[in-house]
């Protein structure tokens, strides 16, 4: 399902957000100093071409840089590739089917505001640990390590 979902998506929304998003990727690596802005622009182009099956998530080890190149990227590309999303998921919803593909492109806006410390990851990766009950680890108690 998540194929058919991603071609879909790909022929209706993905290539157009892809050229965006390679286009403020290109316009970034021009100057030397947002270097890792087009390089997280180019992370998220391939994110908005094929989207279902993976998510994103705020990076443990993201600190003030990650905050203060975020203002910056939203002055500079983050608003308009927004306001691309959505037109985009405005077009999608008028038919049936583009419905959840409209969905989909909303919950990229944040993403596409403010893109230094997020991870896109598998959505699989995502799932909570499950629970053992204590009796199950003896008098020993649990494990010192999960891993």
């Amino acid at each position: 399902m998540k194929t058919l979902l991603n071609i879909i998506w790909f022929v209706l929304a993905g290539f157009w957000l892809w050229i965006a998003y390679a286009v403020a990727a290109l316009v970034m690596c021009i100057l030397i100093v947002t270097i890792p802005f087009g390089i997280a622009s180019f992370r998220i182009a391939n994110f908005a071409a094929w989207p279902f099956g993976r998510t994103y998530i705020d990076k443990p080890t993201a600190g003030a840089a990650s905050m203060i190149g975020n203002v910056i990227w939203f002055v500079f590309a983050g608003l308009w590739i927004a306001l691309a999303h959505i037109g985009t998921a405005i077009a999608l919803a008028v038919t049936i089917i583009g419905i959840p593909l409209a969905w989909a492109n909303l919950k990229m806006i944040p993403l596409a505001l403010f893109p230094l410390g997020k991870e896109i990851v598998p959505e699989g990766a995502l799932a909570p640990p499950r629970y053992t009950p204590p009796q199950a680890y003896g008098q020993g108690g649990p494990p010192l390590s999960r891993y």
